[in-house]
């Protein structure tokens, strides 16, 4: 069952819900609120409810696990979408191995640290580790096997392109003003999509490939109107989709660029409410 809402001046019904993760879904300590949990309990069985996120496949299963869900998943903000009831990719635009290469050797003139999402794991420098894939390592020791995300440290990145059928994305952190003058290099700005994802992070995608994109593409192979959806995210990497939906809501914790294109804002954080207030308005 839908609920009809007031929303941009009109009368609209919502049948479909689009959740970014970090900083949306979860907490700051990358957990689900029981309370979350339940009022995306009580519409998933009437309700598409897509996880669209920026993780890699493997780092967002133990949460499509703990919510019970049986939708794909749209995963490296828009590159492609995941089917974990066949372990199988649906659809994608990796990036090609040469741009691939490019990008590295590019990153590493530059002196940049960077992390590289590949066909079924992340990837980082064992010799200069990011902290925060450090911190995910940690995290994802608590998982069972069968939904462990795979994470692993190595000693070449373009060895590992070599090895891998496909290449997802790229994560580069550090001194955002140094990132931003290298998505600025004609390479990069011609062949990638750039995307602020944390405060002192862009991810590089394939040229094109954003959550609204892909999200749009979804939509329309599951013949929806896009006037039926409700995003919620909090980061520029969330703005694609919150623009395409319906209803575009930004959380309370959002960047306010994202604020500032939202159509609704929550009265609460990822670390209290949040979704589940907009959960109880539209659905």
């Amino acid at each position: 069952m839908v609920y009809a809402i007031q929303s941009k001046g009109i009368n609209m019904t919502y049948s479909v819900l689009a959740l970014d993760l970090d900083g949306t879904t979860l907490t700051t300590d990358h957990q689900i609120l029981p309370e979350i949990k339940d009022a995306i309990a009580r519409i998933k069985d009437t309700t598409t409810v897509l996880l669209v996120t920026g993780r890699h496949h493997t780092a967002a299963r133990p949460y499509h696990h703990d919510l019970k869900l049986d939708t794909p998943i749209i995963c490296c903000n828009g590159t492609y979408v995941y089917d974990y009831s066949t372990n199988s990719v649906i659809t994608e635009q990796a990036i090609s191995h040469d741009n691939a290469r490019q990008f590295v050797t590019l990153a590493q003139q530059n002196k940049l640290n960077m992390v590289m999402y590949v066909t079924n794991k992340m990837t980082f420098s064992a010799k200069t580790p990011i902290h925060y894939m450090e911190a995910m390592e940690i995290w994802s020791q608590q998982f069972p096997t069968d939904i462990k995300p795979k994470i692993e440290r190595i000693d070449s990145f373009l060895d590992e392109i070599d090895n891998n059928a496909y290449i997802w994305k790229f994560v580069v952190e550090g001194d955002i003003e140094n990132i931003t003058d290298f998505a600025k290099l004609p390479f990069i700005r011609s062949t990638f999509t750039g995307e602020k994802s944390w405060s002192n992070r862009i991810d590089f995608s394939n040229k094109g490939n954003t959550k609204g994109f892909r999200l749009a593409e979804y939509l329309a192979d599951q013949h929806i109107d896009p006037s039926k959806v409700v995003a919620i995210g909090d980061n520029h990497n969330d703005i694609s989709m919150i623009t395409l939906a319906g209803l575009g809501v930004a959380m309370a914790n959002a960047d306010e660029a994202v604020k500032q294109i939202a159509d609704r804002i929550t009265t609460t954080t990822n670390n209290d409410q949040g979704i589940s207030e907009i959960i109880a308005d539209c659905f």
